[in-house]
């Protein structure tokens, strides 16, 4: 593969596509495309409101949900390692939570725990958790949480359903694989994070931010809208939604992170095929692994993705399952508790990703 840069810009295809992003409400997007002929990358819209520069090509951005493919990827290589036990209930290693006996590390890993998710779930009418959203959160953005609090939090509600009997996304899943990766190994997540996928990959410009507002430079800003407010909040304290969510990276981190995973880089061949192995969410053409959705593209081909959005702040990670193609992306916006771009988001994403994959790659 031929060694391209960031100069090599864009196809018009989809230097338009990303532009319908930001004219569906979005303040900026950067986009990374990789394929066997090299790499394109490109911007449009602005990095600052107000102001006229593009977002940087390879700023930083924060992933959100992202960050669970990188831990589910770490407690693999510890099951690797022999220091955890993929189907061992996890309860044998938080034995301070009293977690169902039922539930393991895999169940964890998949979503189909059935424990509550701490930023708010439904059973079927919506229950509150956490507070992420309006002017509470604003004013209170830089608190920090720790994630014994958030479990505490989850573990006081109802469980959704018997463990390994549904599936259900919940952030509290991987605030739980943090601290069993914290008990197994005695270090902090980021020191075995180091360890095991950012020191052995080169991924200098990924951080795992624990408790810190801060954000390395360059970046695109984030932004949250409430009543008649637009507040920056680039900086804040990602420990309210801990592992669920808190990582930051860029759009060439990304790629070389889950192109390394999917082509054999990270993980045995057993231990990768059993992370991209579908359970069923009931989501259309849509399933999940452990740590990694499966998606099933119009004519029948398959991509491994995992996107993630937090306050302002959006990333997207596709991969066909080989690793050989990817498309990575990183978005700023105007949030608020409406999720009033959810919609535009999502048709807008679906279009690049048809516009960079085809119909993806076809299943083996």
């Amino acid at each position: 593969m031929s060694a391209l840069t960031d100069q090599d810009e864009l196809t018009p295809e989809l230097q338009k596509a990303i532009q319908e992003i930001v004219d569906s409400g979005f303040t900026g997007v950067s986009l990374r495309v990789h394929d066997e002929r090299g790499q394109w990358a490109g911007s449009t819209g602005v990095a600052e409101l107000g102001q006229t520069a593009k977002p940087p090509t390879n700023g930083h951005v924060r992933i959100g949900s992202n960050t669970k493919t990188f831990t589910a990827t770490l407690v693999l290589q510890l099951v690797a390692e022999g220091k955890i036990g993929l189907d061992t209930p996890a309860a044998g290693y938080l034995p301070e939570f009293g977690l169902d006996e039922r539930i393991t590390v895999r169940m964890l890993l998949q979503h189909t725990s059935g424990v509550f998710n701490f930023t708010g779930d439904y059973y079927p009418e919506y229950v509150p958790g956490i507070v992420w959203s309006g002017q509470e959160w604003v004013d209170n953005r830089f608190t920090t949480y720790r994630p014994q609090e958030l479990v505490e939090l989850a573990l006081s509600k109802p469980a959704r359903f018997e463990p390994g009997t549904g599936w259900s996304y919940s952030n509290t899943n991987y605030v739980l694989a943090r601290l069993l990766i914290e008990k197994v190994t005695g270090r902090p997540l980021a020191e075995e994070m180091q360890r095991l996928i950012l020191g052995p990959l080169g991924l200098s410009d990924t951080v795992v931010p624990d408790t810190s507002p801060e954000i390395p430079e360059p970046y695109a800003h984030a932004y949250y809208r409430y009543q008649d407010k637009t507040v920056d909040v680039t900086r804040q304290n990602p420990s309210w939604i801990s592992t669920g969510g808190d990582m930051i990276s860029t759009t060439q981190d990304l790629h070389t992170f889950i192109s390394a995973l999917l082509s054999g880089k990270l993980l045995p061949a057993p231990l990768l095929a059993e992370m991209c192995t579908p359970h069923p969410t009931g989501i259309p053409n849509m399933d999940y692994g452990l740590g990694v959705f499966v998606l099933t593209t119009d004519d029948g081909g398959t991509l491994i993705t995992h996107n993630g959005g937090i306050a302002g702040h959006g990333a997207l990670m596709y991969s066909t399952p080989d690793g050989g193609k990817t498309l990575t992306a990183a978005l700023n916006y105007v949030d608020d508790a409406a999720l009033s771009l959810a919609e535009a988001f999502q048709k807008a994403t679906q279009k690049l990703v048809k516009e960079v994959f085809g119909g993806g790659q076809p299943t083996q």
